[in-house]
């Protein structure tokens, strides 16, 4: 068994009391034979920590003991941290170099007491921790040697597992066909017939349901489909909610009524054919589904509804047919996908009899459910001998009195087994209800924010190691469903067993404070709270405060009095989309914090004293739209990693934000319009320094910055190589020779490029053919540009918009040669082209011999310039006469307003024409009448 939380704790605070830092502050208190008696105990204690975490399992007494000495330990954790606080502080205001200035620095503003302050907690800690020990020699716990083993990290690389796991679906074809026909064959007296699908939780239920869902000919048959996930709470109208979300994209008005939203849901499904799954229902009251079945039952002739559910009562109340009785895999498909798993990485296993053996006698305690025989042999993958397998089997898995349905004790062995870093970042995510979809950038945030994440080395940022963590946990079947998206980054949801095992690990340390809880203990550390029932929250040793529910909901001073006064220990504190119209002066007392989430509230303003939360690592502003000003002194927030601040409306950025050179986010550099903001602004120089800027950089109002060339310059975007989007704004008078694209070349790994209102020159930068990693770009007029040279040699360019370019005449300045060369690198990548309103272009050359030759050898010649990859392609009032061929669109065709020469020349000679188009669209252009 892997090392426990506690021992990981214990260790990382016997290497803060060892830092040269706190012995120096020691020595200035006098209180260093405190600190050196409390890291002896330390010590003594974590010498028998294994043997007590393994004791725990079956010993109440020692169980109790080891949360005492959690609790013990986190209070030693927070002490610790705020004398680093204070240092930071004091190092801050003086202007020197920690290292060097300790004792000048605590020489100033009441040095003594603070000290004697910070003794008295020591020792009160250090009597805590003697007395816990003295317990320890009563419960006749003994020293086991933790067993050395590469560290997790670098057993990560060696394995080298796949990110998303093998066998998403495996022997459910019986199942999938039995399903189909009832959708598409079966027919039902009722126009809406419910299918229920039960089984015991991890048999797939879920997966099977997106399976038949997903089918090209459940797509073809139903008019409308529709998912909802229902899970524990059946609430009729949050349900018919998210019917409506399903199938409109947008969220129902906010306070309508019943009645009205009743009348949403006919209007939306009425006469239709549908599918609706109604995902993972445990509401056995009739009386609920009645009410909610009435409001479904408009549907066409034909239609169906599937529910996923654990209970057969439930399948009763829903329906009167023979619901579809999930089993767990056949013993062949149960092996295939246990050995696809477990001897991933190691293939010549797969066929020793040895470990064959013993993965059979393993796989048949798992009785064939998916989500079992998934976890089980990720926690055997990570296993090299026959000798680590059969000690699994005969001890930890031996030890499992497993009755039908209880399927939780195994999935423990999973997370016994799971390296001690990934045991508190699983933990965590009980914070959050059953079906959250989490975004995995935030989850990983706030892991490091609450120390989570431990850095080896400095050749990986904690944001990597964090995702490396998250990757390990999908790999143990810990998260499912992870989908990545090009917007919005990785997401990923958890099982309900899964979920119901974080809550089971967490204990009474993590709490979701609702409607139904009337409590939480003393000792919780983290909180997920409604926040109309702040009243209720007591826990001054939170370490985080997440806002549980997604509805909106209003911050009131009260509810801020609250957590300033009780939660000083907080790490993580989530406020977004509370309304808040103000942020009080005296948040700089949470002076712990590090992940601190204001977005989508009514800001105008952030209180300075913000500048003083000197441990701060991420300010999530996003979507706060009066907010115009970020705060003076923002340099003094030396640990800011992350200012998000998309959807700002900001004037200017605030002096001194260059000298955060630890920012890896920031989302927004605006400079200011009409200085009137003088000193107090930054200009676009202090962006020299910002070289670890990752994702998106937008930087607005470029138009008026004064001393431009040098500006531009200063602002080193050609060394920000972590940088992958870029959007250049300019409005406002731009026809300044001065101001020259040229000067704000980006770094080669540059991705998406965007360029708005630019109205210098017409040339476009040179530097654009050196960035050979451009996926995407957008031109927004109006601007003077007549050609866009080098585009088209682009290797990796995927997307290109072109809008409102008044003066463009064609793409490229040069004419086609029709050699195979230039069939070859032209847009050899390109998927998606828009052009819109670029009334002077009408030709994709300077000089089009298409239009100019009339003997057909030329045409031919041009004709090898085609798109190869094109699957979509828009233009509007483009009068385009010739371009390139698009044989391959497949996706769109919508032409407005331009010419049809270009599609009929596709057509002509190309060996096909567009076939299997999605939507095709064309308003005709003049040129088809003459």
């Amino acid at each position: 068994m892997a090392e426990g939380i506690a021992f990981d704790i214990a260790g990382w605070l016997i290497s803060e009391l060892s830092s040269p830092v706190l012995e120096q502050l020691c020595l200035w208190w006098n209180f260093e034979d405190d600190l050196d008696d409390l890291k002896s105990t330390i010590s003594a204690i974590k010498a028998v920590l294994l043997d007590a975490e393994k004791q725990s399992v079956a010993s109440e007494s020692v169980k109790d003991w080891l949360a005492k000495l959690k609790d013990a330990m986190y209070d030693a954790e927070d002490v610790l941290d705020d004398v680093r606080t204070e240092a930071l502080r004091k190092n801050l205001m003086s202007g020197n170099k920690f290292t060097k200035e300790v004792r000048v620095c605590f020489s100033r503003s009441n040095p003594f007491i603070y000290g004697l302050k910070m003794g008295r907690k020591i020792k009160a800690i250090k009597a805590r921790f003697t007395s816990i020990q003295s317990q320890a020699n009563m419960l006749n716990l003994v020293q086991r040697d933790h067993p050395v083993e590469t560290s997790f990290m670098d057993k990560r690389r060696q394995q080298s597992h796949s990110f998303v796991s093998k066998g998403e679906i495996i022997g459910r074809d019986d199942d999938k066909a039995a399903l189909l026909r009832l959708l598409l064959e079966f027919q039902s007296e009722e126009n809406v017939y419910v299918i229920p699908i039960v089984g015991i939780g991890g048999l797939g239920k879920t997966a099977l349901a997106q399976l038949v869902y997903n089918d090209e000919m459940v797509k073809n048959h139903f008019e409308l489909r529709i998912w909802v996930c229902v899970s524990d709470v059946f609430y009729v109208r949050t349900i018919v909610e998210n019917i409506i979300k399903s199938v409109t994209d947008q969220e129902p008005g906010k306070n309508l009524e019943m009645d009205q939203l009743q009348k949403q849901l006919r209007d939306k499904i009425d006469g239709k054919k549908y599918l609706l799954v109604l995902d993972d229902i445990w509401n056995e009251e009739r009386e609920p589904w009645i009410s909610l079945k009435k409001l479904l039952m408009g549907g066409a002739k034909g239609s169906r509804i599937i529910v996923t559910t654990r209970s057969t009562r439930v399948a009763k109340v829903t329906s009167k047919c023979q619901p579809h009785v999930l089993r767990g895999l056949s013993d062949d498909d149960a092996w295939f996908l246990f050995k696809e798993i477990a001897f991933e990485q190691r293939c010549a296993d797969s066929t020793n009899s040895g470990f064959v053996e013993i993965g059979k006698q393993i796989l048949e305690r798992c009785r064939g459910v998916p989500l079992v025989i998934r976890t089980i042999a990720s926690t055997l993958s990570f296993k090299e001998t026959e000798t680590e397998w059969l000690s699994f089997k005969d001890n930890e898995l031996a030890r499992i009195s497993q009755r039908d349905g209880e399927i939780l004790p195994t999935l423990r062995l999973s997370y016994d087994h799971l390296p001690s870093q990934l045991k508190h970042c699983f933990a965590y995510c009980r914070l959050y209800p059953k079906d959250h979809e989490f975004d995995v950038q935030i989850l990983v945030r706030m892991w490091i924010a609450l120390g989570f994440v431990k850095q080896s080395n400095s050749s990986e940022s904690l944001e990597e190691i964090g995702f490396e963590y998250f990757k390990c946990l999908v790999e143990r079947s810990f998260f499912q469903e992870v989908e990545e998206d090009e917007r919005w980054g990785v997401t990923c949801k958890m099982h309900d067993l899964m979920h119901d095992l974080a809550e089971s690990v967490a204990g009474k340390e993590s709490c979701i404070l609702d409607s139904s809880t009337s409590e939480i203990d003393e000792k919780c550390r983290h909180v997920s709270i409604d926040f109309s029932l702040m009243h209720l929250l007591k826990g001054k040793k939170l370490r985080s405060l997440l806002k549980f529910s997604s509805r909106y909901e209003c911050m009131n001073d009260a509810n801020w009095d609250l957590i300033i006064s009780n939660c000083r220990c907080l790490r993580v504190l989530e406020l977004r989309e509370l309304e808040l119209d103000t942020v009080p002066r005296s948040i700089h007392k949470l002076k712990h914090l590090r992940y601190l989430d204001l977005s989508w509230n009514h800001l105008k303003i952030l209180p300075k004293s913000i500048c003083k939360m000197q441990n701060l690592q991420v300010l999530k502003l996003d979507f706060c739209r009066r907010l115009e000003e970020l705060p003076k002194k923002i340099e003094k927030l030396v640990n800011l990693t992350h200012l998000p601040l998309d959807g700002c409306a900001l004037t200017h950025m605030p002096r001194g934000i260059g000298k955060l050179t630890s920012l890896q986010t920031l989302s927004m550099f605006v400079v200011d319009k009409d200085g009137s903001h003088g000193a107090a602004a930054a200009d676009l120089s202090e962006l020299s320094q910002l070289n670890n800027l990752r994702g998106e950089l937008t930087i607005r109002n470029l138009g008026f910055v004064k001393n431009a060339r040098e500006k531009f310059k200063a602002a080193n975007l050609k060394g920000k190589q972590h940088l992958r989007e870029l959007v250049l704004e300019w409005s406002g008078d731009s026809e300044d020779e001065e101001k020259s694209l040229e000067d704000l070349q980006p770094h080669p790994n540059l991705r998406k490029l965007q360029v708005i209102e630019w109205r210098g020159d017409a040339k476009f930068p040179s530097w654009i053919s050196l960035l050979t990693h451009l996926v995407d770009i957008k031109i927004w007029g109006p601007s003077k540009f007549k050609h866009l040279r080098s585009f088209s040699r682009l290797p990796h360019l995927q997307r290109l918009i072109i809008f409102n370019l008044s003066e463009l005449e064609s793409m490229d300045g040069s004419e086609p040669s029709g050699g195979q060369d230039e069939s070859e690198s032209f847009f050899p990548s390109l998927k998606r082209l828009h052009l819109e309103e670029c009334p002077n272009m009408k030709s994709w050359w300077r000089k089009s011999p298409i239009d100019n030759d009339k003997d057909g050898d030329k045409d031919r010649r041009a004709s090898t310039m085609a798109f190869p990859c094109l699957s979509y392609l828009r233009i509007e009032n483009c009068p385009l006469s010739s371009m390139p061929l698009y044989p391959s669109v497949e996706d769109e065709l919508i032409l407005v307003n331009t010419s049809s020469r270009p599609l009929k020349h596709t057509i002509q000679m190309s060996d096909t024409t567009p076939t299997g188009l999605r939507h095709a669209k064309r308003i005709p252009a003049k040129d088809d009448f003459s």
